[in-house]
């Protein structure tokens, strides 16, 4: 099932009291319909009869995370690409909430940075809070779906600083979307990113050194998830720069593309 957020575009028939500003909803996208969802999707939540044609919706992240949690170096040749050794245990990092993007929505290059590169990802969202998971404890009851996200990093920052965070956390460096799909394999997925068409990254996601299931156990026992948090698992080697008029594509088996055009900041 495709869960979504978003706004219309086109106001129902039947809706009252319409502004410019529509509102954000949930829903669930069939074929090329959204139904509209009402209730907590977290919890107990049914389908209205409310629906538009896909078209006619902005989607959104499909989430509202209180954090993302991202994992380094989890694939061994995107490791080796930068002289890197396989961590010998993950590495997390954070992204501000503030960097996420919608997709559709462009991409903004800071002038702090000379190199601002892609790196498609699987991200996992999570169900409801847990903390401190046993390491033999199964985690599907805690995940609610996947979907694809791109982690936007200035490089040129991230090797200045020796640490992450600034690369990581501008504006509109978490595009995620588009849709969080609730019934996922795994096991034959792959995921690609294109920039401009051209496939710069491949690789199935059974290539990760750790898996979700741990990956999820190792973060629990850093701090609690919440509902709707989001844990991007890494990205395969292939990561390489974007500059404006381009447009980055982030694909992903059994989910669908996550695509975002690249602009220069008009600043």
């Amino acid at each position: 099932m495709k869960l979504c957020r978003f706004q219309p575009q086109v106001v129902p028939a039947n809706a009252v009291g319409a502004t410019t500003h529509p509102e954000v909803l949930q829903g669930v996208i069939s074929g090329e319909t959204v139904r509209e969802v009402s209730g907590d999707i977290f919890g107990r939540w049914k389908v209205t009869d409310r629906s538009w044609p896909l078209a006619d919706v902005k989607l959104l992240p499909p989430v509202n995370p209180s954090k993302i949690v991202c994992l380094g170096r989890n694939y061994k040749e995107h490791a080796a690409e930068f002289g890197n050794p396989l961590p010998k245990e993950p590495i997390i990092f954070l992204k501000p909430t503030t960097s996420l993007l919608a997709p559709g929505d462009p991409i903004v290059l800071p002038p702090s940075s000379q190199r601002v590169d892609f790196e498609g990802e699987l991200a996992v969202v999570m169900s409801k809070q847990c903390f401190h998971l046993r390491e033999d404890e199964d985690v599907r009851p805690y995940i609610l779906g996947y979907t694809c996200l791109n982690d936007v990093s200035a490089r040129d920052l991230q090797a200045a600083d020796k640490q992450w965070t600034r690369a990581k956390s501008f504006d509109t460096f978490c595009p995620l979307g588009p849709v969080l799909e609730t019934e996922f394999d795994l096991a034959s997925s792959q995921v690609e990113t294109l920039l401009n068409g051209v496939r710069k990254q491949h690789s199935a996601l059974t290539e990760m050194v750790v898996p979700v299931d741990a990956i999820i156990r190792f973060v629990s026992q850093v701090m609690t998830l919440l509902p709707g948090d989001v844990i991007a698992t890494g990205t395969p080697a292939g990561v390489g720069p974007m500059k404006p008029g381009d447009v980055v594509e982030v694909a992903i088996t059994g989910i669908g593309t996550l695509r975002n055009p690249v602009v220069a900041n008009s600043a």
